[in-house]
């Protein structure tokens, strides 16, 4: 019986291990493998770090740890019970740690089997070393077989990052092969002409539009999706770059200082374009300062006989000087003096229209479908890169009238939602604002607010709060955690009270909308949308 016992106990922890693991590795994945973010979301969330309900499994092993031991003997408490005893309540925790399903799912990638395999050998040893002291000794060290296993339990949340770290020559080996590869393919193709988009926000948005325009001209590869990192640009240059591309937009993303230049220095960009410089991941950059001068990087790295598109609409990259190459502005602010000007910009329920003037007077006018003044200053800077690399302001017209939304940026879906659910900061919360105020009837929002603005995130989402109170009829704040500075935000620029709702899921939140009464047509505005890391 004893021996039973046993097994059941070290199967149970190890289903147990096996679901705490998988658990700790998509944290680890949604902070981008960085051992000090992971750190700091386990200390920010005690509860998911360590639910109560695992405690069932902890105080089964300290029964048995506590009745193996002897300290019971007086009451001639059979320890095998103690064992079953430990079992019973394994299970219970085995049941309640199940996995949940997640927003963003755990991507089982290479790096994250490698890492699985690590974790299960540490597992193995951990977990095979208990039954066998146990079963070795004929139970004399049952007790010390237990604390192994309570002791492994507990510590499964650490093993995570420490697995990262034994992992790590192997994956440094694994990814400057991939790097040296991918930068051989682009030594190999001297006639490709490699473009560099960065900036706090805009970027994906600014891609895809400018892929579009370029295409009108021009063989182009860009990055897919967020795609941004220099791993991510790898794969794509060892998977899609082919001989025949003339054209690679590179998105560039950072969130400490250095970033830019690390993809630079894989990339090496000939063209530019700087979107915007905000208060975007404060929370590693510390600084605007480090904000500007990361994203300025781009610049720094480019050739003399290459240029970059700034948005000098943007007080913090009209304040910095270029000297090293050729600088292309471009604006759409009243008596604006870039050399692209955005002007006669109607913006509507259907899509917008605006004018562009180029530097030599030349004047063009465009329609497009999108949603939000913010879009035509990004429309705006492609046009000025399109047409600085040659291509006639006429000939952008047809295409900048195909664009459609980029997926979950301001995107008009046919139930009455607009899905801006990817990524909200300052500027592009209170551009969705606008445009959700433009629309008659009922107007929702449905937003957790911003997250990674280090210090400054309770003023700035307090800030959106106070901008939505007259955008809105009915608000609902998503994660306990998270609506506090939004909902000040909301009350103190008179917002109802009576009109806001906070849900603990998205799920919750929507479920309240519906039963909404009806008011006429229905808007509902998803403004941002966090991964599970962030609840």
């Amino acid at each position: 019986m004893m021996l039973a016992a046993l097994l059941v106990v070290i199967v149970l922890c190890a289903v147990d291990t096996v679901f705490q693991m998988l658990y700790f590795l998509h944290m680890l994945q949604l902070n981008s493998y960085r051992n000090e973010r992971y750190i700091k979301w386990s200390k920010e969330h005690e509860k998911e770090t360590l639910p109560t309900s695992r405690f069932w499994g902890l105080i089964g092993l300290a029964v048995m740890l506590i009745t193996s031991a002897g300290w019971m003997a007086s009451w001639e408490f059979d320890p095998t019970i103690g064992v079953w005893i430990a079992a019973a309540l394994l299970a219970v925790t085995v049941v309640t740690d199940i996995p949940k399903k997640a927003k963003k799912p755990l991507v089982i990638t290479g790096r994250v089997s490698r890492m699985i395999v690590t974790f299960s050998v540490c597992a193995v040893l951990v977990l095979g070393g208990a039954f066998l002291l146990a079963y070795l000794s004929d139970y004399r060290f049952l007790g010390a077989a237990a604390a192994l296993l309570l002791l492994w339990l507990l510590l499964v949340v650490v093993m995570v990052p420490v697995v990262n770290v034994l992992n790590q020559p192997i994956e440094q080996r694994i990814n400057n092969k991939f790097i040296n590869e991918a930068k051989q393919i682009l030594a190999d193709s001297p006639n490709l002409t490699v473009v560099g988009i960065t900036g706090s926000f805009g970027k994906t948005s600014t891609k895809y539009f400018l892929h579009a325009l370029l295409s009108a001209q021009y063989n182009v590869l860009a990055t897919p999706g967020s795609v941004n990192t220099p791993l991510g640009l790898v794969r794509i240059i060892r998977e899609n770059l082919k001989p025949s591309h003339e054209v690679f937009i590179a998105e560039m993303g950072a969130k400490n200082v250095g970033d830019i230049q690390e993809l630079c220095e894989l990339v090496h960009p000939h063209i530019g374009i700087l979107t915007s410089i905000g208060p975007q991941h404060l929370e590693t950059f510390k600084s605007v300062e480090n904000i500007v001068s990361t994203k300025f990087e781009l610049a720094d790295a480019l050739p003399a006989d290459g240029f970059i598109c700034l948005n000098t609409d943007n007080e913090y990259i009209a304040g910095r000087a270029v000297t090293n190459t050729k600088t292309v502005s471009y604006g759409v602010a009243d008596g604006s003096a870039a050399d692209y000007r955005g002007s006669d910009i109607t913006v509507g329920l259907s899509g917008s229209t605006f004018t562009v003037t180029a530097p030599d007077g030349e004047s063009c006018t465009y329609t497009t479908r999108l949603l939000g003044s913010h879009n035509i200053q990004n429309l705006v800077g492609c046009i000025a890169l399109a047409h600085t690399l040659g291509i006639p302001l006429k000939k952008l017209v047809y295409p900048v009238r195909l664009l459609k939304p980029v997926e979950h940026r301001l995107e008009l879906l046919p139930n009455g939602f607009i899905d801006d659910a990817y990524n909200a900061n300052p500027v592009g919360f209170k551009a969705a604002l606008d445009v959700l105020a433009g629309f008659p009837g009922q107007r929702v929002l449905v937003t957790p607010g911003m997250v990674e603005l280090g210090d400054k995130q309770d003023e700035l989402n307090e800030e959106c709060g106070a901008y939505a109170a007259d955008k809105c009829d009915y608000a609902v704040l998503v994660g306990v955690k998270q609506a506090p500075p939004l909902e000040k935000g909301l009350l103190s620029a008179g917002f109802p009270p009576e009109r806001l709702y906070i849900a603990k899921t998205l799920q919750d939140g929507l479920n309240w909308v519906a039963a909404l009464p009806a008011e006429g047509p229905r808007t509902v505005l998803l403004e941002n949308d966090l991964p599970d890391n962030f609840l």
